[in-house]
């Protein structure tokens, strides 16, 4: 891409081998969401509607509940050891999660027992998957410089997004699962073998270097103490992380159970109507990527939640006046198009956190978020909707809505308050940009 010119041979290595390892690891985690309405029928027990509907919540948001051990244990080791090892390590038990998969008999053929593994290695994919982005994308903020940092780090957002397209279209053909999942195990490996070669990223490298070469462990661990986190800040982060789930939910999940049970839709239609909604995904992050090269992110954030607020507020008229499948796809379409969430503008936040507890900090949010929401709304909308309807869909998207207005507000302050510093402290009193040439 033309936006990439100014990066270095290095630079270009680092995009190529994490938005190809990216896009392996998810492409193994997804393969589950889109094919949840198949495997949760080989794995888990038939029940009536409502307690299917639970058991389908549950094995959802397993992959999420546990993130955030995966969090503290993986930013542990990305603030402690390097970024570096991190990304390599998770994308390793992602291939052994693959590798049981690919051979876990059925609840057919072992009963109970088969749903208490797929479990498991749901959470270890959840766990590793936690690692893996928040690894990434820190490791190209600090590596590169704006404006080029802002499409490289959104980039690996579109290798998220491609590899829920690609899980989608390979379920949509009928491949056999064991086979998909013994692939995923493959190719993750060798995008590990390939991650080998990165190098440390400087930022780590320096404030490693500072840490360690204090005269004692007391002034060393002092050195890392002093370098606070700012609780509202992680606060703002955590609120505007929710967004996305809640999107992704209401799409992909929550209008694929109104089109099992109103349009009469078989597993295999649902995978193949939320392909057609994941390439309209890919398409939205290709766009923002190029935009952000030339727009400052937390610019087109605010575009993006003018429109989604005014779509998902809307949510339960929608729902009450589908009369037609393709009702429901546009629907689909509009939400995932203009979902407010935290790209492209991800690493512009991260440059709040201290780089010697920026992973953990930044990851353990990541993964709370994802698993508050994911619990919230797979089980909640359940009984929300049983009781008030579509319109129950409210009294968690508007919440939601606020908290992402306030993290975004506070942002904006953040950097309004770092351009008047560099203004006040720039010779003769120019003024010093940040973000875009």
């Amino acid at each position: 891409m033309g936006i990439f010119t100014s990066l270095d041979k290095e630079q270009k290595r680092a995009v190529s081998l994490l938005s190809i390892g990216t896009f392996l690891e998810y492409f193994d985690l997804m393969l589950y969401v889109h094919m949840a309405v198949l495997l949760n029928e080989l794995f888990f027990p038939k029940t009536d509607p409502h307690t299917a509907s639970l058991l389908a919540a549950f094995a959802f948001c397993t992959t999420y509940i546990f993130r955030p051990i995966g969090a503290l244990i993986f930013g542990f080791i990305g603030d402690y050891v390097g970024r570096r090892v991190t990304v390599i390590l998770t994308i390793m038990f992602m291939a052994l999660s693959c590798v049981f998969m690919a051979n876990l008999p059925t609840y057919a053929q072992i009963g109970i027992t088969a749903s208490w593994i797929v479990t498991i290695c749901r959470i270890v994919q959840g766990m590793s998957s936690m690692g893996e982005l928040t690894g990434a994308q820190l490791y190209l903020s600090e590596l590169i410089k704006p404006p080029a940092r802002y499409p490289a780090v959104a980039l690996l957002a579109f290798a998220s997004a491609a590899s829920l397209a690609v899980a989608s279209l390979v379920s949509h053909f009928g491949l056999n699962w064991r086979i998909i999942f013994g692939v995923g195990a493959i190719i993750a490996i060798v995008g590990a073998a390939a991650r080998v070669f990165l190098r440390e990223t400087p930022d780590f490298t320096e404030a490693k270097r500072k840490s360690t070469n204090l005269h004692t462990p007391q002034q060393s661990y002092a050195f890392r103490k002093e370098k606070k986190v700012d609780y509202k800040t992680l606060w703002a982060l955590f609120l505007m992380d929710c967004m996305w789930p809640l999107c992704f939910y209401l799409s992909y999940m929550h209008c694929g159970t109104v089109l099992k049970y109103s349009f009469n839709y078989s597993p295999e239609q649902i995978i193949h109507q939320n392909f057609i909604v994941s390439i309209v995904q890919i398409s939205t992050y290709l766009l923002f990527i190029f935009l952000s090269y030339k727009i400052y992110p937390l610019k087109i954030l605010k575009i993006k939640l003018f429109i989604s607020s005014a779509i998902v507020i809307s949510y339960p008229y929608w729902l009450n006046n589908l009369h037609h499948e393709l009702h429901v796809l546009l629907l689909q379409c509009c939400i995932i198009f203009f979902a407010a969430d935290a790209s492209p503008a991800t690493s512009v936040f991260y440059k709040y956190f201290p780089v010697l507890k920026r992973f953990t900090y930044i990851s353990f949010t990541y993964a709370l978020s994802r698993a508050v929401i994911y619990v919230i709304t797979s089980f909640g909308l359940v009984y929300l909707v049983e009781s008030f309807g579509s319109w129950g869909t409210l009294i968690i998207t508007i919440p939601v809505f606020m908290g992402y207005i306030f993290g975004l507000w506070h942002f904006e302050q953040l950097e309004t308050e770092k351009n008047l510093s560099s203004t006040m402290h720039s010779p003769e009193g120019r003024t010093c940009k940040t973000g875009h040439r």
